[in-house]
C-alpha cells in the first residue's frame, strides 16, 4: 500500500481547487470539476470539420483540411478564464485536461484512426524559457495520450514575432509568413497531420505551420483548436 500521509497532508492544508469555479476537488478530479465540465461551452465543430467558418478564416491562407475549435471563446467567459491561467498563471495541467476531455469526444465521433501524428504550434525558445512550458502542446498532448497517436514536436519557430493581439488580420499574416520551419530530426513525407493550437483568430499562424508542413511533404494538415470565436 503506498504511503500517502504527506499527500494527504498538503491536500488538507493546501486543498486542489477547480481552475474555474475554485471548489475543492474531489480526488477523482484532476484540474476540473464534473460540474464545471458539464458547462464547457463545447462547440459541434467536430461535427461539421470541413464546412464551418473557421474553414472559411483559414480559406486563401492554406490548403485547408478539417478545421475545429473545441470550445466557444467567448470574453469573460469560461474559456477566456481557462485559457488565462493557462497561459500566464503557470496551469499547463489546464491545457492536458482539456485536450484529454477533446480526445475523447473526437473519439467518440470516429476520428479514432484520422492522424498518425499530432503536431503543436511552437513557442520562440526565448518565450519558451520565460514561460517554461507550451500551452499548445499541453492541449496537443492531452488530445495524443487519450487518443493513442504520437506526439511529435515537427515544428520549430525560428524569429521572435509581436503578439498578434492588437494587429490587423494583413499584419497578422505577414508577421508569421516566414517563421516556421521543420526541425531536420523528422521525417514528414505522406503524415496526416492533427496542427493544434490555443486559440485560432484569423488563423494565420496556423495557416503559416501548414503551409510550411504541406512543404515538406505532409499529406494532410488538419487543425484543432482550444477556442475560437465567430467569425
Amino acid at each position: 500500500m503506498r504511503f500517502t500521509f504527506w499527500e494527504d497532508f498538503l491536500a488538507l492544508v493546501f486543498p486542489k481547487t477547480c481552475a474555474n469555479c475554485k471548489r475543492s476537488l474531489f480526488d477523482f478530479e484532476k484540474t476540473l470539476c464534473k460540474a464545471c465540465i458539464a458547462r464547457l461551452p463545447i462547440t459541434n465543430y467536430h461535427l461539421q470539420p470541413q464546412h464551418n467558418d473557421l474553414v472559411i478564416k483559414v480559406m486563401g491562407l492554406t490548403k485547408p483540411g478539417l478545421v475545429m475549435s473545441f470550445l466557444r471563446f467567448t470574453k469573460k467567459g469560461v474559456s477566456q478564464q481557462l485559457l488565462h491561467q493557462l497561459k500566464y498563471k503557470n496551469k499547463p495541467e489546464i491545457g492536458l485536461e482539456l485536450g484529454s476531455i477533446y480526445g475523447q469526444l473526437l473519439s467518440v465521433h470516429g476520428f479514432k484512426d484520422h492522424w498518425d501524428v499530432i503536431v503543436a504550434v511552437p513557442l520562440h525558445p526565448q518565450k519558451m524559457r520565460r514561460r517554461g512550458y507550451n500551452q499548445s502542446e499541453q492541449f496537443g498532448r492531452g488530445i495524443a495520450e487519450t487518443m493513442e497517436i504520437p506526439f511529435e514536436q515537427l515544428l520549430v519557430r525560428t524569429m521572435y514575432t509581436e503578439t498578434q493581439t492588437k494587429k490587423s488580420r494583413l499584419e497578422r499574416i505577414e508577421n508569421v509568413a516566414a517563421v516556421f520551419k521543420v526541425a531536420k530530426s523528422h521525417a514528414t513525407s505522406g503524415l496526416r497531420v492533427l496542427l493544434v493550437d490555443d486559440v485560432m483568430t484569423t488563423g494565420a499562424t496556423l495557416a503559416a505551420c501548414a503551409n510550411t508542413l504541406h512543404e515538406s511533404g505532409v499529406a494532410q494538415v488538419d487543425m484543432a483548436v482550444i477556442a475560437a470565436g465567430r467569425y
